[in-house]
């Protein structure tokens, strides 16, 4: 398939999923916990797994040679060339409370590298497009070229990590403290659409802990697309998850680095 095809398709694959989530946003619907006893809470939704189907059978439909790994129903093909990232609702909890702070997000990786995006969020109308070399938001105003804001220190930085709870107590937990406490204003529970916000040059810094990959793959060529740089806190690749810095600017970013690994 040519850049348009692909670009045509996971466009597709958002509108598809959308559809077979949103009649269940503030409406009465099952819910379970995957969580083990005494585990923290950890939905999942009748919501979640009809979108993830849907994702899963344009896919095979479409490209039956490339691998899968979504976040209900597990992987195939991880050693394929291509491989999509599949999180049909990032932002569960949101989701059960009736907020819009959550998406459906749709990567794809090339020999493990995350080379297109796609963040969702259908009630709102609004779709973050990235390719790691640009990034666009197309919503209710029409489409528009995203980029990140220039923010060299933290005392200027608005900061967003989805839970505070996510660090571990002790030295994790201290690191990301010690960044928070210098940044002019910090914001939590708002999951995937943080990134996007990053990417839109509202938010100038995401730190977290404890993602998974399909958490955070389709949101790195959204940011790096916009001009921002997604790392692991070691300054690695992002696209296995874990703890996860994204910063609006490259000079912030080296900045959060050297805090998080003093």
């Amino acid at each position: 398939m040519s850049v348009v095809d692909l670009a045509q398709f996971m466009d597709d694959l958002a509108a598809r999923s959308g559809e077979a989530i949103l009649p269940f946003f503030r409406a009465h619907f099952g819910l379970d916990d995957k969580s083990g006893a005494g585990a923290p809470f950890d939905p999942v939704t009748e919501a979640d797994r009809a979108a993830e189907v849907v994702l899963r059978n344009l896919i095979r439909a479409t490209f039956p040679d490339h691998g899968i790994l979504g976040e209900e129903f597990g992987s195939e093909r991880l050693d394929a060339e291509c491989v999509w990232v599949l999180d049909p609702i990032d932002g569960t909890r949101a989701f059960i409370a009736g907020l819009p702070t959550w998406g459906t997000l749709i990567g794809l990786t090339h020999h493990g590298r995350a080379v297109r995006g796609v963040m969702s969020q259908p009630f709102l109308g609004e779709r973050f497009v990235g390719d790691g070399a640009t990034a666009t938001l197309h919503g209710p105003r029409g489409p528009r070229r995203l980029r990140t804001r220039r923010c060299g220190g933290l005392g200027e930085a608005i900061l967003s990590t989805t839970d505070p709870r996510l660090f571990a107590e002790g030295e994790e937990q201290d690191r990301f403290r010690s960044v928070e406490a210098e940044v002019r204003l910090s914001r939590y529970g708002a999951d995937c659409y943080a990134y996007c916000m990053v990417a839109a040059g509202q938010i100038d810094l995401v730190i977290e802990s404890g993602l998974k990959p399909y958490d955070i793959v389709a949101l790195i060529p959204v940011v790096e697309g916009a001009g921002g740089v997604v790392t692991a806190w070691d300054g690695g690749p992002a696209t296995e998850g874990g703890r996860i810095v994204a910063a609006g600017d490259p000079r912030l970013h080296e900045t959060v680095l050297r805090r998080l690994n003093p």
